[in-house]
């Protein structure tokens, strides 16, 4: 049962990062939870409380970038109940215009398992230096 879920996690994170690689909102829609407690953290960012907030961070940033592809390492997933969380390694190479950006994030992302199926409720990136 705990691998089940652990795999169904799993899969919810990929898909997350083909929404964001693919700069896909309606993607992106489908895969957060719509309550008012969801929260998100872009590095750099303040705080975003609830999912017109969070939706509207997506489409900020969604916007300004030509594209972008994530290369994820050192990926730790938990399941406790109907919670779970992973913990990687984002390598990211961004463009913006002709400017191309490489970086290294260190992210959350909580899901809440919400009538049998996995939501993204709060994503934290912070940046490692070096």
């Amino acid at each position: 049962m705990i691998q089940e879920r652990i795999e169904e996690v799993t899969r919810a994170n990929q898909e997350f990062y083909e929404a964001f690689e693919r700069l896909d909102i309606a993607q992106m829609d489908q895969i957060w939870a719509k309550q008012d407690y969801v929260t998100c953290i872009h590095p750099g960012w303040t705080q975003r409380v609830g999912w017109p907030a969070v939706r509207d961070s997506w489409v900020l940033i969604f916007n300004n970038t030509f594209s972008m592809k994530f290369e994820l390492a050192d990926i730790l997933v938990q399941v406790a109940g109907d919670v779970a969380w992973v913990i990687c390694m984002e390598h990211i190479t961004s463009h913006q215009g002709e400017t191309t950006q490489e970086s290294q994030i260190l992210a959350t992302n909580l899901y809440e398992r919400i009538e049998g199926r996995w939501y993204l409720i709060h994503h934290h990136g912070s940046p490692v230096m070096g």
